[in-house]
């Protein structure tokens, strides 16, 4: 199962606010168990890419703290179904940040309609303990494309 969860970076404002996008294909894994006869996106994947939506916008930051791992979910509640075919949105947005934590609040669109919406917590993961070849290609495509 792929486990990247966000197809582009719409736009970005590091360390204060994103917009990424998510075409849900109808081939998931997932669909044939959730649910047999009316596939949706579980809920606990919608609250994922929020998570890796505002982990990316701290990481954009680069700064020394590391990686941004999430830590805690604040709270989290769905509005809409999530279907194959759908385009999501998902937006973040970054209220604290600061060298130990930082916090976002976030949601997830489809049709301009909200579906999910999450307060996320998050921790930071030293460079250290990263694998040596670690690269996040999506954050760091996006950023090279912005000349950063």
């Amino acid at each position: 199962m792929r486990f990247i969860l966000l197809d582009r970076i719409v736009s970005l404002v590091p360390g204060k606010q994103i917009e990424a996008a998510r075409t849900v294909r109808a081939d998931e894994d997932y669909f044939r168990d959730h649910f047999p006869g009316f596939p949706v996106v579980p809920g606990v994947l919608l609250t994922e890419m929020m998570a890796q939506a505002a982990g990316k916008c701290l990481d954009a930051e680069r700064r020394p703290r590391g990686k941004a791992m999430l830590a805690k979910i604040l709270s989290a509640s769905f509005r809409q179904w999530v279907r194959p075919g759908d385009e999501t949105r998902v937006h973040a947005t970054v209220t604290a940040n600061d060298d130990r934590y930082a916090t976002a609040e976030c949601h997830v669109d489809v049709a301009d309609r909200a579906a999910a919406q999450a307060k996320l917590f998050f921790s930071f993961l030293a460079a250290g303990n990263l694998a040596a070849e670690f690269r996040d290609d999506l954050l760091e495509d996006f950023l090279a494309g912005q000349g950063r």
